[in-house]
């Protein structure tokens, strides 16, 4: 599979302040997991690649799968699924890598499958249910709605550069 470069459209809310983002449609880039859809924010993608050998490294999380040179460039993997602690993962045809450009480190994200892009209003963006501790729900903008499809809104830049992900500051060192 080749490369697909993503060019998200410029009249989204790129540098606009944060009050700002929520009058206006929001572009989610919508992948699967295992049964469940979730969107991110599709200004983070900088490409989609299909699932090829990563490098392992010695000691890494399980979630980290390795890394791959892309262009140069070392990028670490990042398996979702595992993350998630949504099963084994299994890799196919199917299997999309998501590379990522969160606080100007560029990294990859494993997902079963990518389907499409989709633009929600902010009407269409419930908070996120309150889960206690069974679920951590800091890392997710909410959930989105758009006709019967709902999609887990995942705040990318707060997963990746979370505590328990701290190893890919040193991966991309």
């Amino acid at each position: 599979m080749h490369a697909t470069n993503i060019n998200p459209d410029s009249s989204t809310v790129a540098g606009a302040p944060a009050g700002a983002a929520l009058s206006q449609s929001l572009e989610f880039l919508a992948f699967t997991l295992g049964q469940e859809e979730y969107g991110i924010d599709i200004q983070k993608v900088q490409e989609l690649r299909g699932y090829e050998t990563v490098t392992r490294i010695a000691n890494a999380p399980e979630h980290i799968k390795g890394v791959v040179n892309l262009r140069g460039i070392i990028v670490p993997i990042i398996d979702m699924r595992i993350k998630f602690k949504l099963g084994t993962p299994s890799y196919d045809q199917f299997t999309v890598v998501i590379i990522l450009n969160v606080a100007s480190r560029v990294m990859g994200m494993v997902v079963d499958s990518v389907s499409d892009v989709i633009t929600l209003k902010p009407e269409q963006i419930k908070p996120a249910p309150e889960m206690g501790s069974v679920l951590d729900t800091d890392y997710l903008i909410g959930l989105g709605t758009l006709d019967d499809r709902m999609l887990i809104l995942v705040d990318i830049d707060r997963l990746m550069s979370g505590a328990e992900m701290g190893l890919i500051e040193k991966l991309a060192a």
